[in-house]
């Protein structure tokens, strides 16, 4: 009974102890640590857009439209991209990209380690390929050199992986918080996109570095929010199926930049040079549409404000559009380092202010502020991170409805429409596989009671070692193990070939009872109410595949657990997915009859009818004997005489 007072005291909604209170401490220096590294970003964009326009060494802020350069300014970009290329190609590859994936690919397969040179190179590269003209925003690079910051000062700490993880991301969040003043939105990012759990122990530090991040930059006197928003939307039927088609245009805008991007990257992969060049034939691209449009050149932060504020046009917008789109999905595709979201917000708001003649009246930039987040939302896999990031952003939260509302429907169609989003089809392209959808652990739910085998066969403890081994070795066995049971009815143990190998090695002679050969107070056992979570590291510490079931008050036996009955948790989950119950319709389950059975032929043998309908049969009786419907198929057996199906029968070993 102890040890069942001790597992109530664990057992509890969460498993988070006062550590994290540790980590959110240290998330606090990684948190000022990553304001630092977002200033001084944004600083370096500065400067170099300066130097490369103007000629000049200033951090004030520029205007690329504005520079005299005619058509010598298409050779900047191409420099730009020269020397990323050489960072890249002599530095570290890591800085590759727009920084997301491979702050995911760090967290999931690196032990979210990175090195000092990402945390360095990764700003430097950005600020370079953005300040030459690059399309792109600071959010990815922040993303990645404040992870970099976070996962230096945890490895300097004895700390878990987890929580090396957590401060990885903590700076993470603290960085895009910097930039965009937006820590909800950098919370919500971190917990749809980099944690890979939602756990008090890594939410906590998180949200305490996004929180000391704004409050920091408050203090600096950074403008928040970045584009103010008055507009208004009026809660109507009209205006929702508004908010729905720019959603559902927002998710097929994502699906097709998504598949522009990696068509580009395709084609430069069956370019026959290094890909240190590459970037620079991206330059090209860029240097040409920036002569055709040069608002789609850098960070474009001034083309967002003017959306909002109504002044652009159809026209302008189609250009805008065309010309980013081209030039971000050529860069973006050679390599060059540079983020995502703010040319997904340009873009978005190129197509709402052009979308916005034909849907309902609504105030000045309000269809392009819902188009910038459905289709970020839509690109990234993130509606919640979308959401919040145009609320902050503008400091509106009237608009709070038609936002979510615009964002789940590109969701939808983006899930729909692609496997994978632009920051996961990277991933999988170097071979690794990523899941993004979060489920409670099914074994965290299940008790042992409800897999455990209640039939067993069990041992005498007076059979000696020797009639153990002939039992064992009898081909009628059907099972490696049994337990081991005294005249009580207590379990004293397991037998199996190695103990048995194992006793004979240590010199235990072959007449030996087993009750002899299992130490008291030692019994490696599961109990009934125990949950799987508990009883599958058990199995794992003790390297064995088997725990016989006992009571807790007497220690008699009650069943018996393998491994393979943990395993078939999986297949309950696929029975919930896929099997669809009307319990309004007479409780009963539906389920379809196998293709095999329907498509029978009259004069078809018995047997395969029997045996198509034995798969039915199985879907709808998931209690049916797990080991022997396991083994082999188990269908009714037609009788002749009777005109019936017996369900007691088998059917051959037929799959």
């Amino acid at each position: 009974m102890a040890d069942r007072s001790h597992d109530h005291r664990r057992l509890g909604d969460f498993t988070t102890s006062p550590r994290v209170l540790v980590i959110a401490a240290i998330a606090v220096i990684v948190a000022t640590a990553g304001v630092v590294a977002g200033i001084g970003l944004l600083a370096l964009i500065r400067l170099a857009t300066n130097i490369a326009y103007f000629g000049r060494f200033s951090v004030a802020e520029p205007d690329i439209a504005a520079n005299q350069l005619g058509i010598a300014a298409v050779f900047i970009p191409v420099v730009g991209a020269l020397l990323v290329g050489l960072i890249a190609r002599f530095g570290s590859e890591k800085i590759r990209g727009h920084g997301i994936p491979e702050a995911i690919e760090a967290i999931l397969l690196g032990r979210s380690r990175l090195d000092a040179k990402v945390a360095i190179l990764k700003p430097l590269s950005s600020a370079i390929a953005i300040g030459t003209g690059g399309p792109f925003g600071a959010e990815g690079p922040i993303i990645m050199t404040g992870g970099a910051i976070g996962s230096l000062i945890a490895q300097a700490l004895p700390v878990s992986d987890n929580e090396r993880k957590t401060l990885l991301v903590a700076g993470a969040a603290a960085g895009m918080t910097t930039v965009f003043g937006t820590p909800i939105a950098a919370i919500m990012l971190a917990v749809e996109l980099l944690l890979f759990e939602w756990t008090p122990r890594s939410f906590i530090p998180v949200a305490i570095a996004a929180i000391v991040a704004e409050v920091e930059r408050t203090a600096l006197h950074m403008p928040s929010p970045i584009f103010p928003f008055q507009g208004v939307a009026d809660i109507t039927l009209i205006g929702l199926a508004g908010w729905i088609a720019i959603g559902i245009a927002g998710g097929l805008l994502s699906s097709l930049l998504t598949q522009l991007v990696y068509a580009c990257e395709d084609g430069f992969l069956k370019l026959p040079i290094h890909w240190m060049w590459w970037p620079m034939i991206g330059g090209v691209v860029i240097g040409i549409g920036g002569l055709i449009e040069p608002n789609a050149l850098g960070v474009g932060y001034g083309n967002i404000a003017r959306m909002l504020d109504g002044q652009v046009v159809s026209t302008a917008a189609i250009t805008l559009f065309l010309v980013k789109a081209v030039i971000w999905a050529v860069a973006l595709g050679s390599g060059t380092s540079g983020g995502v979201l703010a040319p997904l917000l340009i873009m978005g708001g190129a197509m709402g202010a052009v979308l916005s003649g034909v849907l309902p009246a609504a105030s000045p930039g309000f269809w392009p502020l819902i188009a910038m987040a459905a289709t970020m939302g839509g690109t990234m896999r993130a509606p919640l991170t979308a959401t919040f990031f145009a609320v902050e952003l503008t400091g509106n939260t009237h608009i709070l409805v038609p936002l979510i509302a615009a964002c789940a429907a590109a969701h939808a169609v983006t899930v729909l429409l692609m496997k994978r989003s632009i920051l996961t089809e990277k991933i999988a392209r170097r071979g690794h596989h990523i899941v993004r959808e979060y489920r409670i652990d099914p074994f965290a739910l299940t008790r042992v009671s409800q897999v455990m085998t209640q039939n067993v066969e069990t041992v005498p403890a007076s059979m000696t070692l020797q009639q153990a081994a002939r039992f064992l070795t009898d081909p009628e066995r059907r099972h490696p193990s049994f337990p081991v049971v005294d005249a009580g009815g207590k379990v004293l143990g397991v037998i199996d070939p190695p103990a048995v190998i194992r006793w004979r090695r240590a010199g235990k002679h072959r007449n030996t009872p087993l009750a002899d050969l299992f130490p008291p107070d030692r019994l490696k056992a599961a109990y009934p109410d125990e949950y799987l979570e508990t009883v599958a590291d058990r199995l794992s510490e003790e390297n064995i595949a088997h725990l016989p079931v006992v009571s807790r008050t007497d220690r008699t036996l009650v069943g018996y657990v393998v491994w393979k009955d943990l395993m078939r948790i999986n297949t309950r989950l696929r029975e919930a997915e896929s099997n669809r119950t009307s319990f309004l319709r007479g409780g009963r389950r539906r389920v379809p009859i196998s293709r095999e059975l329907a498509s029978a032929p009259p004069q078809a043998a018995l047997a395969d009818v029997a045996w198509a309908a034995g798969k039915a049969v199985r879907m709808s009786a998931p209690h049916v004997d797990s080991g022997f419907c396991s083994l082999i198929p188990c269908a009714p057996l037609y009788d002749g005489d009777s005109g019936d199906f017996h369900p007691s029968s088998r059917i051959g070993s037929r799959a």
